[in-house]
């Protein structure tokens, strides 16, 4: 049973959705606008200000794809009024960050700069302070791209569990182990 398909979507104020033809849903909100394509089984009602999703049966398959359709109107609700936020700390001697725009230019150790160029619905800020690690902070609306990309930039160098160096989300735990024994 899905307990998450069964409980509705509340619309804050200045968010309006539109389903089309093809069950196309598309969401408006003050921070942009988002679009999925949910599956054709499942029906979408929006009353009093809350979104519902309803399935047709009992089926197995009906009821994974109520909770996940759900979850990922939800997401983009969230998404277009307050939106999404990562933030990745570079911890390591020498490891810096730099963005010019969507450009991020990272130096993680290896013996060339690393630059990767983040896309351009998402917002890359980057931070150094003296005696603190480099923050690079990723902002958008869109939740699965903002978890990507953040993934994508920690794989260039995962925190390794010795010294604890690496690419790792701000207040990320590493588990440690100890090193060898003389």
């Amino acid at each position: 049973m899905s307990r998450v398909g069964k409980s509705p979507i509340a619309l804050p104020a200045g968010v309006s959705i539109d389903v089309s033809k093809g069950n196309l849903v598309t969401v408006k909100g003050p921070k942009g606008e988002l679009q999925q394509q949910i599956d054709p089984d499942l029906s979408i009602k929006v009353e009093e200000g809350e979104l519902v999703v309803s399935r047709p049966t009992e089926q197995k398959r009906h009821k994974a794809m109520h909770g996940l359709y759900r979850a990922l109107i939800n997401n983009m609700v969230v998404g277009v009024t307050s939106g999404y936020v990562k933030e990745l700390e570079l911890v390591g001697v020498g490891y810096r960050a730099n963005n010019t725009g969507n450009l991020l230019e990272l130096s993680l150790g290896y013996s060339h700069p690393i630059m990767f160029y983040v896309p351009d619905e998402l917002k890359v800020e980057t931070k150094s302070e003296k005696g603190k690690n480099p923050i690079v902070r990723l902002e958008g609306i869109d939740k699965q791209l903002v978890g990507q990309v953040a993934a994508k930039i920690r794989a260039f160098r995962k925190p390794e569990p010795y010294k604890g160096k690496g690419v790792r989300y701000l207040g990320e735990e590493i588990r440690r182990k100890a090193g060898k024994t003389a």
